[in-house]
């Protein structure tokens, strides 16, 4: 009896803790600062198990005609491709500062069935920025969205770009000479949506295994097994991926000078 009135005071003492942070101000709602990792395991735990529940009783059509994927295809370009981007092709710079950042879908497709997919494309996810597309497009439309996100993992970035070359970006503003800031490097990494495609120690996020995970890179030889790895070389790459290995799965994002520079440092910390 004592352990379970203990249990309910402490529970009742971080429940008025974090209501008085909430209602006092003192949470960070800003873009630019990170959730609090249990808060964004309790989030994303919290919204897969409840598309989990509700995409359950729904019937699946056949999904492999190509003419579908194919029409999907069409509608991921139109409405998906400026949040989440594409194989080699990178989101619009708006998704890139959003927190939470929207999911890589070649990493969604592996890891949800077709009926979740469908229902987070018809129904959206609170609070994320993903819209419901129910009124917006059919259910065969939505469905023909959900064939070609099958079909996603499957497509090398090299025949993506194929299919739709990435849009310009403008460059950046004249470099300045301001020395890099590791700190600020850590920041803009989240900014940048790096966390979609790579595991990255110290940073928050969906350890979407896409692209290489960077715990350690710091202490390898090469970048991309086509440059030696020098503070220089990783700004280079982080801005100039297509130029420096054409066709690779990782997307030009626009990176100004400063904010490579800055992600260079911070990525040289992790040895």
């Amino acid at each position: 009896m004592k352990t379970l009135i203990t249990l309910a005071a402490l529970t009742a003492t971080a429940v008025a803790a974090g209501l008085v942070t909430v209602y006092a101000g003192l949470y960070d709602i800003s873009a630019t600062d990170q959730h609090l990792a249990p808060t964004y395991w309790i989030l994303d735990m919290g919204m897969r198990k409840s598309v989990k529940r509700r995409a359950a009783g729904i019937t699946v059509p056949p999904l492999r005609d190509a003419q579908v994927a194919s029409r999907g295809e069409a509608h991921f370009r139109e409405h998906c491709v400026q949040c989440h981007g594409a194989p080699g092709v990178s989101p619009a710079p708006f998704a890139l500062g959003m927190t939470p950042v929207p999911a890589n879908l070649a990493y969604t497709a592996r890891e949800w069935k077709p009926a979740e997919l469908f229902w987070v494309i018809k129904y959206g996810i609170k609070m994320t920025g993903m819209p419901a597309w129910e009124f917006r497009l059919a259910d065969d439309e939505i469905w023909a969205i959900a064939a070609f996100l099958e079909e996603l993992p499957r497509i090398p970035p090299r025949r993506y770009l194929a299919m739709t070359a990435p849009e310009h970006r403008p460059e950046g503003p004249v470099p300045d000479q301001t020395p890099p800031d590791a700190e600020r490097g850590r920041t803009a990494i989240g900014q940048y949506a790096c966390a979609t495609c790579h595991r990255i120690p110290g940073i928050v996020g969906p350890n979407a295994e896409v692209g290489p995970p960077l715990e350690g890179i710091a202490g390898r030889s090469m970048l991309a097994g086509v440059l030696p790895n020098s503070p220089r070389n990783m700004a280079r790459w982080i801005r100039e991926p297509q130029t420096v290995n054409p066709g690779n799965g990782m997307p030009d994002l626009g990176v100004t000078e400063r904010d490579a520079r800055d992600i260079a440092a911070y990525l040289a910390t992790l040895k």
